[in-house]
């Protein structure tokens, strides 16, 4: 040890030296390192704020949907309507991003059943309230639509109280984007034109919702943005259907030196040995289960896609609060569901469900949960809001499968109020009374 110190002697006073040096730069230079350090979270503040400035001058409306006791379209026209509603697909370009803080506009399709009686809802820019009320005359030119007030107004807004209790969850895909959900084409059959030969899926849900007693409300919500740009759920889904059917990679190709000096050497240019070519093309030698699955992702990546955030929350008081009521909505999205393809779950850390190791913080977790779903419910925000994620992509098939409007042959549910009297138009002969 001594001997160390003896050899550092001479080098202290030079050692110091540096460290002073280096010291003074730190003093006086510090401030030069927090744009590096902040840059990120200063990005992410901006953004936030810009985007709140341009979202408070959207004004959103809520329309209501009445429907007729007969409904003679398929739930396939429900699909022209969601086409209709892609067509407001327009990113911003960078000024307007970063600037004035613009984004892709949304759309939230809910079904909401209040003690019993239930309800088919659109909130909507109103802005394009023209757009959605004629997409759906189009196909449904029997329903009557309406402006409503927002319900959600009616809920307490410090749930979960000592008068109230809630529970809800956001829900996610079982498998990646590219993956389909059981659609509507596998109910109905193109020759069953007449509705009392139908099999919708929806019916299970509002069967369900109608059970509710007065001081229940159950609400199922979907909140769209069409996508049509970056892709990467159709990206993912080419390499599935590659990987499955066996497709060889396609070869490197080789620098032009290394060409150059395979021609100089050997006299020619090397090629990749590929063997003795099959007879039969690796797509003839899929299974049934796997061909299935091929058929299914190109068709859903053959469609327009929608970014979806999906959630359901229960509301009630507590004296009527009964818990076996959440399992509906996640019951008819079983029906939806298939193993070998895709399905719904909850998304993690949003279920209002805590039970961990330290059991003194659950209840206060489990207040945090239930006041973070019930707030993005009403606001109509994502599940981590302000931060992103918790979506996923349905295209236009999938989302007609779960948002349709059902006639009363396949839906005899009570509580779903429906129009009594029949839209017809006036005879051509109608004599018309001129001044």
């Amino acid at each position: 040890m001594m001997q160390i110190l003896d050899f550092l002697n001479p080098y202290l006073p030079l050692l110091g030296q540096y460290f002073l040096l280096f010291w003074q730069i730190i003093k006086f230079w510090w401030w030069v390192l927090l744009p590096f350090l902040f840059w990120k979270p200063f990005l992410f503040l901006w953004l936030w704020r810009r985007r709140e400035i341009f979202d408070s001058k959207i004004k959103r409306i809520i329309l209501e949907i009445k429907l007729p006791r007969e409904i003679k379209k398929p739930i396939r026209a429900m699909e022209d309507v969601f086409n209709v509603l892609h067509t407001i697909h327009d990113p911003p370009n960078w000024r307007e991003k970063w600037l004035e803080g613009q984004f892709q506009l949304s759309f939230s399709l809910e079904i909401v059943s209040i003690g019993g009686e239930i309800h088919f809802y659109i909130r909507t820019p109103e802005m394009y309230r023209k757009l959605v009320e004629s997409a759906i005359y189009a196909q449904y030119p029997e329903v009557e639509i309406f402006e409503a007030p927002d319900y959600t107004k009616n809920f307490p807004q410090d749930i979960p109280n000592k008068e109230w209790d809630v529970w809800g969850m956001n829900l996610d895909h079982t498998k990646p984007d590219c993956y389909p959900i059981k659609t509507y084409k596998r109910f109905e059959i193109e020759t069953q034109s007449l509705e009392e030969k139908r099999i919708d899926p929806l019916s299970s849900l509002l069967e369900g919702l109608s059970v509710l007693t007065p001081g229940e409300y159950l609400c199922f919500q979907i909140i769209i943005s069409p996508i049509r740009d970056e892709k990467p759920w159709v990206k993912e889904g080419k390499t599935i259907i590659d990987k499955l059917v066996k497709r060889p990679e396609k070869p490197k190709q080789k620098p032009l030196i290394k060409e150059a000096l395979d021609i100089l050497i050997a006299g020619k240019p090397s090629s990749p040995s590929s063997g003795e070519k099959e007879v039969i093309p690796p797509e003839m030698k899929l299974t049934p289960g796997e061909r299935e699955v091929v058929q299914a992702i190109e068709e859903k990546i053959s469609k327009f896609g929608f970014d979806c955030i999906m959630r359901y929350i229960y509301v009630g008081k507590r004296e009527v609060f009964l818990k076996p009521r959440v399992r509906i909505p996640f019951s008819y999205l079983k029906t939806l569901s298939l193993e070998n393809l895709n399905g719904f779950r909850p998304l993690k850390g949003t279920v209002t469900k805590v039970k961990s190791i330290f059991w003194f913080l659950d209840k206060r977790r489990l207040y945090l949960r239930q006041r973070r779903i019930f707030k993005g419910y009403c606001r109509r925000t994502g599940p981590f809001f302000p931060r992103p994620g918790g979506s996923f992509v349905l295209n236009t098939e999938e989302l007609a499968s779960i948002y349709h409007f059902p006639g009363e042959m396949v839906a005899s549910t009570i509580g779903l109020k429906r129009i009594e009297a029949r839209k017809v138009e006036p005879p051509s002969n109608l004599p018309i009374e001129i001044e």
